[in-house]
């Protein structure tokens, strides 16, 4: 497009107008004359001009109708209208209406056409540039919806016949350096699972844009629960749900968040722990909730506090624990799409706390 000339279509019913500007512009610009809209048409069967330029006061059609036509075949292009100072206010509405980009007031000045038109030539460049770069981002768009696809079908589907593969091993009478290898594999593809959703929830959180709903809490939150009890069956929960009046949220993200969080609870138990709780909260009004997750777990080092909704960071906790570094970083992420806060607290080898924010979306 830089190498390329720009070229100009004007059309005008003064032929020694015609004449002199292309006499002026030819050096610079791939110029194209008509003295007539009729003409002009028939040159426009083979070329493609980037900019037009028309007289408003021509026989059988009018400067303003004639680039109106031209709109649909050539939308890209920058239209130009001659006019005089009689016909400002018939300009001005086809300036609103979209149909011409700019107007050049007769007699013009050779200096201040010539600036015009190299602003034209411009924002066309820039226009055919930002439509080059749509149309890639469009095609990379596609690429990573087909990317995160792949994962969240392609390549766990794999992994959790492994695991069924494991569970029927671990069924059967082995060795007990075998059954720990096979917890070994099994930890193993848990976490890489583990790994393999939050890349999703990173990616559905990032694009998904879903509407509020009307929320149940005491009904969402004990789906929430039941929802990760399977993570570990021996952990006790207790929910406590206090609503009043009509709360609107955007669900989808809230389901993200909590399950994030949850997840965090369950997995970072004290190894030697007889009775590992967890407690969800909530609490609305007409403005707001308040929502707590809170565990007698492990606990998170105070100088990590800062630092653990960062992508990637990886926390050390009180038993020696790594996460992946995603999880949080989503919460934080999806947290600061429905316009809410997140705190924490921890102490370690006591406990976490966890307390979110939002308020009511109600429309």
């Amino acid at each position: 497009m830089q190498k390329e000339k720009i070229t100009i279509m004007y059309v005008d019913d003064e032929e020694n107008n015609l004449n002199s500007f292309r006499a002026w512009f030819r050096k610079d610009y791939e110029i194209y004359i008509a003295k007539s809209a009729d003409e002009a048409f028939r040159i426009l069967e083979h070329t493609n001009p980037h900019i037009f330029i028309a007289d408003q006061r021509m026989p059988n059609m009018t400067g303003i109708e004639f680039l109106e036509k031209t709109i649909e075949q050539f939308p890209d292009s920058i239209r130009l209208l001659i006019t005089g100072q009689s016909d400002i206010q018939v300009v001005i509405e086809a300036i609103n209406r979209g149909q011409v980009s700019k107007y050049i007031a007769k007699p013009w000045q050779w200096d201040k056409l010539q600036l015009t038109l190299e602003n034209c030539a411009t924002i066309y460049k820039s226009k055919v540039e930002m439509k080059t770069k749509n149309l890639e981002l469009q095609k990379l768009n596609e690429e990573l919806n087909k990317f995160v696809y792949s994962i969240s079908h392609d390549v766990r589907s794999p992994l959790m016949s492994i695991l069924g593969i494991v569970n029927l091993s671990k069924m059967t009478e082995t060795s007990e350096m075998t059954r720990q290898y096979f917890d070994m594999i099994e930890g193993s593809v848990n976490k890489l699972d583990l790994y393999l959703k939050n890349i999703i929830e990173y990616y559905k959180n990032s694009r998904t844009d879903q509407p509020v709903e009307l929320i149940d809490f005491g009904k969402f939150m004990h789906d929430i629960v039941e929802g990760n009890r399977y993570q570990d069956p021996q952990v006790n929960f207790v929910i406590d749900v206090k609503q009043k009046g009509e709360f609107y949220a955007d669900t989808f993200r809230l389901r993200i968040i909590l399950n994030n969080l949850l997840t965090n609870a369950i997995k970072y138990k004290q190894p030697n722990a007889i009775n590992h709780q967890v407690e969800v909260s909530a609490l609305s009004n007409e403005s707001m909730a308040i929502i707590k997750i809170k565990d007698n777990g492990v606990g998170i080092l105070n100088e990590h506090l800062d630092d653990i909704f960062q992508l990637f960071f990886r926390s050390r906790n009180a038993s020696n624990n790594y996460g992946s570094g995603i999880g949080l970083y989503i919460v934080k992420e999806a947290l600061n799409k429905i316009g809410g806060t997140i705190q924490v607290s921890s102490k370690p080898m006591e406990f976490t706390e966890f307390v979110i924010t939002i308020t009511n979306q109600q429309p």
